[in-house]
């Protein structure tokens, strides 16, 4: 469990393979366009990582320029119920800070025309 749990709680780690679960096989380009604010530094990284623990896949294509693609292994679909749940979890906390920073700033309101 602590091997796992470390491998997913890498910098990006969790939100890269959610992006290969909804979005299927990618390539590099359009992985770190995907993620907002990644470092194409630590994209390498993770993709690395997340290769040698046998998680995702590097397709490699020997045309000019090299196609390179990425996609989720058995192992890595495995993961997609966790990844789903913490995307329902993600969006129910979302929905609930956006209702209590509704309700904050309606009463702020009130108080200010008082």
């Amino acid at each position: 469990m602590d091997a796992l749990l470390r491998l997913l709680m890498g910098p990006w780690t969790t939100y890269l393979l959610w992006v290969l679960r909804q979005q299927g096989p990618q390539r590099f380009g359009v992985l770190k366009r995907a993620i907002p604010g990644i470092s194409s530094r630590v994209l390498t990284e993770r993709l690395r990582l997340l290769e040698e623990a046998g998680v995702i896949h590097r397709d490699h294509l020997p045309t000019i320029p090299p196609q390179v693609t990425y996609s989720l292994t058995r192992r890595g679909q495995e993961l997609g119920p966790v990844l789903d749940a913490l995307d329902a979890l993600a969006r129910r906390w979302h929905a609930q800070n956006q209702a209590v920073r509704g309700r904050t700033e309606h009463d702020a309101a009130r108080r200010q025309a008082a």
